[in-house]
């Protein structure tokens, strides 16, 4: 049976956006959206939601069986603390093999990209260890020193013809207990495979501006007819 256990880890404080988590987004808060749609996949058997917010478990929205809240402990407590360690605390508190980590940061994340992903990583067993989201990149692209990545200062090739580049969006991780373990407690394995994503549904709110994007893109859905939002 293809099953995984999402993990979410929620912070109560944001330092780039006030109180980010549980800000209004589209009626509800932030971390709503993406608990309501792990909770609607099939192929999630269980929510694991790690924080530090006391009383959390009382917030979950109604219906939401999934959930197991896990309160951090003191000792994960603090900026300095990497997504590295509190997922390694998160998998050593609970079973199951295979684990798909998100943010909910990620509002338009939808049921079916869930689903098409977890599907496909299953698919991709053994050749490939794990599975992260991306944007694919068609632009010029330079290093620092002005060097350039994907292309030659001599051409002017379209860019639909470049070299493509790709850049973790920070959607979603797939990955199982053992690839974690074997690579030094990284969500990334040895042979990840990188799942492409259209860049409008992966907008991952980091700053006040992406928060406007994503509520304006979430109100308007119906004018982007080649993405599915559910």
């Amino acid at each position: 049976m293809r099953s995984v256990t999402a993990i979410i880890p929620i912070k109560q404080k944001s330092e780039r956006v006030e109180n980010k988590n549980f800000r209004d987004f589209a009626g509800q808060p932030l971390f709503n959206h993406v608990i309501l749609k792990l909770q609607e996949c099939n192929m999630i058997d269980k929510i694991i939601i790690n924080t530090d917010c006391h009383g959390f478990d009382q917030r979950i929205p109604s219906g939401c069986t999934k959930v197991e809240v896990q309160q951090r402990p003191d000792f994960l407590l603090g900026h300095h603390i990497s997504g590295s360690d509190i997922i390694k605390y998160i998998i050593t508190k609970t079973e199951g093999e295979h684990f798909f980590q998100t943010h909910v940061t990620n509002p338009l994340l939808s049921i079916s990209t869930i689903e098409k992903a977890i599907n496909l990583y299953f698919d991709q067993l053994p050749e490939y260890d794990s599975m992260f989201s991306v944007d694919k990149i068609l632009k010029r692209v330079y290093l620092p020193d002005g060097t350039p990545v994907n292309h030659k200062k001599t051409e002017s090739l379209q860019t639909q013809y470049l070299d493509p580049l790709y850049s973790e969006n920070s959607n979603f991780f797939i990955f199982s207990r053992t690839s974690f373990i074997e690579n030094n407690f990284n969500r990334i394995g040895l042979k990840p495979f990188m799942f492409e994503m259209n860049s409008i549904e992966s907008i991952d709110i980091d700053y006040i501006e992406d928060f406007v994007l994503a509520s304006l893109v979430f109100e308007n859905k119906d004018k982007f007819r080649n993405i599915c939002f559910n």
